[in-house]
């Protein structure tokens, strides 16, 4: 069974691809080498561009095809003599820059046809503005007032709320419903995502629970990306807002209110209550549940499968259930695991 093609490789040489990355070459290197994708170590061939940064791939290192290898200096020894080894400090972050040197268009999701315009079965409101080269794939609907910005593409069968601002060059999945939303550019969203939706709100009674109105927007800044049937529900009253730059993976729930500032990370199944602030750099692990109105300083550091119930402070780490100070976490389960060891005979 082949592989999947992510995209059509442009093929150039490892001169043009150091150049493009900002990288320099080892002085033996050939420099008209060419390369026309990347691979793992395990799987790479004289074509490929590869990478490590872990002492656990020291022997697929040692044994790799691939015609170049981004490693640190502690590893540049291993590298096999056909192979290139160019030397950085951080090997996975040069291969991304490499990576997408050579693989331009897997930067962002290809629409279905491949080409501007708009695809038959879709529906656009005469009083929608959509840009030049916008690509609509079937069954697109754009509702009254929508602003679609150049270069935008919308996946089949995505829909469009009334007054929705989507920027210029943002890619948007299949199936994805976007409501009371005004979204910056070179945004990502990928299928299935619900951005604007009712947040979860209800006052409570004896006799009932009664819906309270959800009267704000989402407010999502440029390069933000937003995994697979994720969801992001508007603001109550406030506006929900994703900072510039945040990463988000699949199956996250952000509730109504929720403040996420630039360059955030969070894993996949991630539940943030509403009215919860992240600060910028905010790292969060997959699995993890944030309770409601808390504040989460920048740069804090969250374990995957833990429950968050206090603010956390700036640049800490946390973790656990629930969650305290990861040194204080990593010596409690330390002490359990040495408590529960069977006592030797006396």
């Amino acid at each position: 069974m082949t592989a999947i093609q992510i995209s059509e490789p442009t093929g150039i040489t490892l001169a043009e691809l150091a150049e493009a990355a900002g990288l320099s070459l080892p002085v033996s290197a050939n420099p008209e080498v060419r390369l026309s994708g990347g691979a793992s170590l395990e799987t790479a061939e004289p074509w490929h561009v590869a990478y490590m940064d872990h002492g656990r791939y020291a022997e697929a290192l040692r044994a790799t095809l691939a015609g170049v290898c981004v490693v640190t200096e502690r590893f540049a020894d291993i590298v096999p003599p056909g192979t290139v080894a160019i030397v950085v400090r951080d090997p996975h972050l040069a291969y991304a820059n490499l990576l997408a040197r050579l693989h331009p268009e897997a930067l962002r999701p290809e629409p279905v046809l491949g080409q501007a315009g708009t695809a038959f079965g879709c529906f656009v409101h005469p009083g929608a503005q959509v840009g030049v080269g916008v690509v609509l794939d079937p069954g697109v609907v754009i509702g009254d007032g929508v602003v679609v910005g150049d270069g935008t593409r919308l996946g089949a069968h995505t829909v469009l709320g009334a007054d929705v601002v989507i920027g210029r060059n943002c890619s948007i999945g299949a199936g994805v419903t976007i409501a009371q939303c005004d979204m910056g550019d070179r945004v990502i969203i990928h299928p299935g995502a619900r951005i604007g939706q009712d947040g979860f709100g209800f006052a409570l009674s004896a006799s009932g629970h009664v819906k309270v109105p959800q009267l704000g927007r989402v407010l999502i800044g440029n390069d933000v990306e937003i995994g697979a049937n994720t969801t992001v529900d508007r603001g109550s009253g406030r506006d929900t807002v994703i900072g510039a730059g945040t990463k988000i993976d699949n199956l996250v729930q952000v509730a109504h209110n929720v403040r996420i500032g630039r360059h955030c990370v969070i894993a996949a199944q991630v539940g943030i209550a509403g009215s919860t602030v992240l600060d910028d750099g905010v790292a969060v692990g997959g699995q993890s549940a944030i309770a409601g109105h808390l504040h989460i300083g920048r740069g804090a550091q969250l374990a995957g499968a833990s429950g968050f119930m206090r603010n956390i402070p700036a640049g800490e780490r946390w973790g656990g259930m629930p969650a305290r100070r990861a040194r204080e976490w990593f010596r409690e389960q330390t002490t359990l695991k040495n408590l529960a060891r069977p006592s030797s005979a006396a």
